[in-house]
């Protein structure tokens, strides 16, 4: 997307979004099967990322949007499992005098370029398994019919008029921006040219007859939205940073640029000298993918939740917004904002040669290993730092050894020879902590662990509705590792089956510690889908038993049957996730033996 900015204006005279799980805790952790509420299973949600401007390749910033935005969606699925009841969009910006000019200096028509590198986005979101049910392009004939649907009513509503626009204006990030945010620097041949103070990008003064949003007019109404709904827009610095934003003036805002200028776009209803401004024509597109201007777009636009990068936040809480607000509609539910991603403390840029291509961190990372690692590390708050020895290091400790290492001492033939879900023993770990008698076994820290998993989806549900899928992964990996102490600490790989004492303790060890693996593949299945497959694979889960609805961890230890007790085990199917670390495997191996 790209950015339109309101700065000196010369008019002509006599113009005029709970959580959705619950658990109960009674005393003594005795716990409830996890359910979805009945009141949301019929409820709608649509998620969407920004539309990406296909000026250049994507790289791991576009990934990572795309991610959150399919993990939001993948979890919010497993919650209300109707295949109607969720969509998500992404898609590609394509108009602009940005790709105008850069098709011209490829020597392309501006479609040759569109479609080569919208081509390029599509191809990634599919090998990365981003799970979107609409992939828009903004010069689809639909799109067009909604952009001017949308125009035609702001006009009928007398919100537009046609008035003088100048300032600095930079056709490299699409936008004018305000004298503050101009400087000077010399040129190649040592003049002193204006460029953005941000991004260093050249900018020409630029003055023109434009079509004006009264944009002036809607800074009390979302004032009003803002302090009505403080998680609008999540995280709360960002919420607070457009805030602080409209305490300033609001000018008017031009929407639409000369023809002669700017031909590849969205020509004006009815005065084909003017071209639709690119930014409104890009913010449409969420209502395109809902079916606007026909009236089934109603029933959707209410549960809306845009997913996007800082860089836009503008945009979208402060234009978007008042624009629907001008058209008559609701701002959107939610939108949920994230920061940047460095590369070894330096900003991703072509000049400095560190832009990393996302598909060949694929490749080399295998997809769910490369979308863990984005989802774990980044931070919505702050930007967060890439280098290839993080993702080597967060990969291998969390999914090869902690959890890959877990599932496969709980099903070796050497552990578990009947490959199967071993029996749970009530007697050896009673659902009352603190009781004794000589076939107790369970200790404190077991029942630490009991309670910790048994409230893990809760806690997960409440991270994701918060949007910190970070913390979410982060509390998962907790549990992980609790578990794997739990394993280590009974050591079953010393008890033996044949032992009367030993074999009920011996199977309640391993069910416990299967019990957790299932509910770590359960939930991480937004984040790891092929990987999480897998794991419950193993464990026999079938593809009915694994949505959030029917998630009852260890119901044996809470008086209830278990429908995997005695089932066996799926086929092996080798490691869960292999090191990328070679040259550390055979310590890793030597631990396990």
């Amino acid at each position: 997307m790209v950015q339109i900015s309101a700065l000196r204006l010369l008019r002509r005279p006599g113009t005029r979004g709970v959580s959705l799980l619950e658990y109960s805790t009674p005393r003594h952790y005795s716990s409830a099967p996890l359910r979805a509420r009945d009141d949301a299973r019929d409820a709608r949600a649509f998620f969407t990322t920004p539309i990406f401007y296909v000026n250049a390749a994507p790289h791991i910033g576009h990934l990572y949007s795309a991610l959150l935005a399919d993990a939001l969606c993948r979890h919010r699925r497993l919650r209300v499992p109707s295949a109607a009841a969720t969509r998500f969009s992404t898609g590609t910006d394509e108009h602009g005098l940005k790709i105008q000019q850069a098709a011209a200096a490829a020597g392309l028509a501006p479609t040759e370029l569109c479609d080569r590198v919208s081509a390029q986005f599509q191809q990634l979101f599919r090998e990365a398994g981003i799970s979107s049910t609409d992939f828009i392009r903004t010069t689809e004939v639909r799109h067009r019919i909604a952009v001017q649907h949308f125009w035609g009513l702001l006009k009928a509503r007398g919100l537009l008029y046609k008035g003088l626009y100048e300032g600095w204006y930079c056709a490299s990030e699409e936008c004018f921006l305000p004298e503050a945010k101009v400087t000077r620097q010399p040129s190649s041949s040592g003049n002193s040219c204006p460029v953005s103070l941000e991004s260093g990008h050249p900018v020409v003064w630029t003055k023109e007859e434009n079509y004006i949003f009264r944009l002036s007019q809607f800074r009390e109404p979302l004032q009003q939205w803002l302090r009505g709904d403080p998680q609008a827009i999540t995280p709360e610095p960002f919420h607070h940073a457009v805030l602080q934003w409209l305490e300033e003036e609001l000018p008017d805002l031009s929407v639409s640029r000369r023809s002669s200028h700017l031909h590849w776009g969205i020509p004006v209803p009815g005065d084909d000298s003017q071209t639709i401004y690119v930014w409104l024509d890009a913010l449409v597109n969420y209502l395109t993918v809902i079916g606007y201007p026909n009236a089934e777009f109603k029933s959707w636009w209410p549960t809306t939740s845009h997913i996007i990068g800082k860089d836009i936040l503008k945009f979208h809480a402060i234009y978007w917004p008042a624009l629907l607000l001008g058209a008559g509609m609701s701002p959107p539910h939610r939108i949920y904002v994230h920061s940047h991603w460095t590369v070894c403390g330096q900003k991703m840029s072509k000049s400095l040669g560190n832009v990393v291509d996302p598909r060949t961190c694929l490749d080399r990372y295998t997809v769910d290993g490369f979308r863990y690692f984005l989802l774990r590390q980044g931070v919505p708050n702050w930007d967060c730092d890439y280098y290839d020895e993080k993702v080597v290091k967060l990969l291998d400790s969390e999914l090869a050894d902690a959890l890959g290492g877990l599932l496969n001492r709980c099903t070796a033939n050497r552990i578990n020879p009947s490959g199967t879900y071993p029996v749970f023993c009530t007697t050896c770990f009673p659902s009352e902590p603190g009781l004794v008698g000589p076939s107790v076994r369970a200790q404190a820290e077991d029942y630490a662990l009991v309670n910790a998993v048994a409230t893990l989806p809760k806690q997960v549900a409440d991270h994701y509705d918060n949007f910190q899928i970070y913390k979410a992964l982060e509390a998962v990996s907790s549990c992980v590792r609790q578990t794997n102490g739990f394993v280590q600490r009974h050591a079953p790989w010393k008890l033996n089956w044949e032992s009367p004492v030993d074999a009920p303790w011996l199977g309640t060890v391993l069910h416990v510690a299967l019990e957790c693996l299932r509910v770590f593949g359960t939930l991480l299945q937004p984040v790891t889908p092929s990987l999480a497959d897998k794991l419950l694979s193993r464990l026999g889960v079938s593809a009915t038993e694994r949505g959030l609805g029917e998630l009852c961890f260890l119901p044996r230890f809470y008086g209830h049957p278990c429908p995997f007790e005695g089932r066996r085990l799926g086929p092996e199917t080798g490691l869960l996730f292999p090191r990328l670390d070679q040259s550390r495997a055979w310590l890793v191996k030597a631990h396990r033996t």
